[in-house]
């Protein structure tokens, strides 16, 4: 997985998934995205951002809760994530 984020001057955070044909035909791909989404539309973020995740092969292999760890490590590491201890925990549910 690959997080990307850049300022939007908004009162929002939108996000977005790239899932290539690489990490697998049509009903993979689309279960990924749908985890991804349910996963970003759990996640206490900060506001004013544009975010892109990108998955990578494993993805299609990983099951709900790893794509969570993974991607909660990720939106901590870019510093989008926004929790009760600011860096602690993943933020999402």
């Amino acid at each position: 997985m690959v997080v990307r984020a850049a300022p939007n001057g908004l009162d929002i955070t939108r996000y977005g998934f790239a899932v290539s044909r690489r990490v697998g035909k049509a009903v993979v791909r689309n279960r990924v995205k749908r985890r991804l989404r349910e996963i970003m539309r759990r996640a206490a973020l900060r506001m004013g951002w544009d975010i892109v995740v990108i998955a990578r092969n494993p993805a299609a292999q990983a099951d709900y809760n790893g794509l969570k760890g993974t991607v909660g490590e990720l939106l901590i590491k870019a510093r989008l994530s926004v929790g009760e201890h600011e860096g602690i925990g993943s933020g999402i549910d």
